[in-house]
C-alpha cells in the first residue's frame, strides 16, 4: 500500500510539475510575437533550468534508487526551460542577451561540476547526499522566485499579475512531490516541496483576499509593467 501510495503522488507530481512548466507559454508567445523580452527577467527561467537538471539527476537509479519519477518530469522541465531560455536570449537586448547567455554557462558548468564530482569522487550515500544537498538548495530558490511579486501583490493590492492557475500549479505541484518525499522517507524531496507547498499556500491566501482588486493598481507611482511575472524595474537600472 505504501508502495502505491509513493507512485500516486509521484505520478500526481508530474502531472502538476508539467503544467507548472508549460504556465510560461502565454509570456513566451507574447516574446515571440513582439520579437522582444520587453521588461521580462531571463534570471527565472535559467534558474529553473539548473534545479531541473540537478532534480533530474539525483532522480537517476545509481545517484538515488526509486525516485525515476523524479527524473522523468525534471528531465522533461529541463527540456521546456531550454527552450524559454534560448527563446529569451534571441528576443533580449544586447546587454541582457549577454547576461542571460553568461549565466547559463555558468548555471551548465555547475551542473557539470556537480556531475563529475559525483561520479568521479563519491559512491553510495556520498553521491545521494552531495546530489540531494545540490537539488534541494535550488529547489528552494525556484519555489522562493515568485516571493517578489508576492510582496506586490500585499503592496498594490491586487493580483492582476499573480495568475491563479500558476499559484495553483506552484501548491498541487509542491504538495503532491512533499508527501512522495515524505512516504518516501527522502528529506531531499520533502524538504524543498514542503516550502512549496507553504508558499502556494500563501499565494492562494493572497488570490482570495485581492482577487476582487484584480486588474487595479492601488499603489501610488507603481506602473503595469513592474507588477508582471518576472519582470525588472527599467527604471531602476
Amino acid at each position: 500500500m505504501v508502495n502505491v501510495l509513493h507512485t500516486v503522488f509521484g505520478v500526481l507530481g508530474n502531472a502538476f510539475g508539467l503544467f507548472l512548466f508549460l504556465a510560461p507559454t502565454i509570456t513566451f508567445k507574447r516574446i515571440v510575437i513582439k520579437r522582444s523580452t520587453e521588461q521580462f527577467s531571463g534570471i527565472p527561467y535559467v534558474m529553473t533550468l539548473l534545479n531541473c537538471l540537478l532534480s533530474a539527476w539525483y532522480g537517476l537509479p545509481f545517484v538515488s534508487p526509486n525516485n525515476i519519477l523524479v527524473t522523468i518530469i525534471n528531465g522533461a522541465g529541463a527540456g521546456i526551460e531550454t527552450i524559454y531560455v534560448l527563446i529569451f536570449i534571441l528576443f533580449a537586448p544586447k546587454r541582457e542577451k549577454a547576461k542571460i547567455s553568461g549565466l547559463l554557462a555558468l548555471i551548465l558548468s555547475v551542473f557539470g561540476a556537480v556531475v563529475l564530482i559525483s561520479m568521479l569522487a563519491l559512491h553510495g550515500n556520498g553521491r545521494k547526499l552531495f546530489c540531494g544537498s545540490a537539488a534541494t538548495i535550488f529547489s528552494i530558490i525556484m519555489y522562493a522566485s515568485p516571493l517578489s511579486i508576492m510582496r506586490m501583490v500585499i503592496k498594490t493590492k491586487s493580483v492582476e499579475y499573480m495568475p491563479f492557475f500558476l499559484s495553483l500549479f506552484v501548491f498541487l505541484c509542491g504538495t503532491s512531490w512533499f508527501i512522495y518525499g515524505l512516504i518516501g522517507r527522502d528529506p531531499f524531496l520533502a524538504i524543498p516541496n514542503g516550502f512549496g507547498c507553504g508558499l502556494g499556500t500563501m499565494q492562494l491566501i493572497l488570490y482570495a483576499i485581492y482577487r476582487k482588486n484584480k486588474g487595479e493598481i492601488t499603489h501610488k507611482g507603481v506602473t503595469d509593467e513592474s507588477l508582471e511575472m518576472g519582470t525588472k524595474n527599467q527604471e531602476n537600472n
